[in-house]
């Protein structure tokens, strides 16, 4: 125990001593950071995608208190940014992993259903993720061809 003390009392024991101090701070400081910060949930909830309704281009935005929807786009520097859809389909009615942001008719203000510009098929409010084994969304041929819905059982 002699020995130890006697090397800490020294330069080259005080320089250890001080690294392994601040390699712990450090630990310390990151564990907490990651513990006690902010989760991928809220960065999921406030950074999202937005389209401007104007030029039809894309953008990522991160909400913040008080913001108000259609929020200004980097495009027009204009409050045209509505919040983009997700379709997760291809052309032949399968799943993809990248999604395709679409900007729905209804947020320019126009009644008309709403289809990919992608694999065209029918894009609602809050569309549903696509799921392996369930059917697609009809593309516009085949949501012509259904019987004629009343007005907002789609929507």
């Amino acid at each position: 125990m002699a020995g130890m003390r006697e090397f800490l009392n020294g330069p080259a024991g005080k320089g250890i001593a001080i690294g392994v101090v601040a390699l712990g701070l450090l630990v310390g400081f990151f564990s907490l950071r990651r513990n006690l910060g902010s989760t991928e949930a809220a960065y999921l909830s406030t950074d999202r995608v937005f389209i401007d309704t104007e030029t039809g281009k894309t953008f990522t935005h991160t909400l913040k208190v008080g913001d108000m929807i259609p929020v200004k786009s980097p495009y027009t520097g204009k409050n045209t940014g509505v919040e983009a859809e997700r379709c997760y389909w291809t052309k032949d009615g399968k799943p993809k992993n990248s999604p395709t942001f679409v900007l729905l008719n209804s947020r320019k203000g126009a009644s008309e259903p709403t289809f990919c510009p992608d694999c065209g098929r029918l894009v609602v409010p809050l569309n549903p993720s696509a799921v392996v084994g369930a059917p697609p969304p009809p593309t516009k041929d085949e949501y012509e061809k259904q019987p004629k819905r009343k007005k907002g059982q789609d929507e």
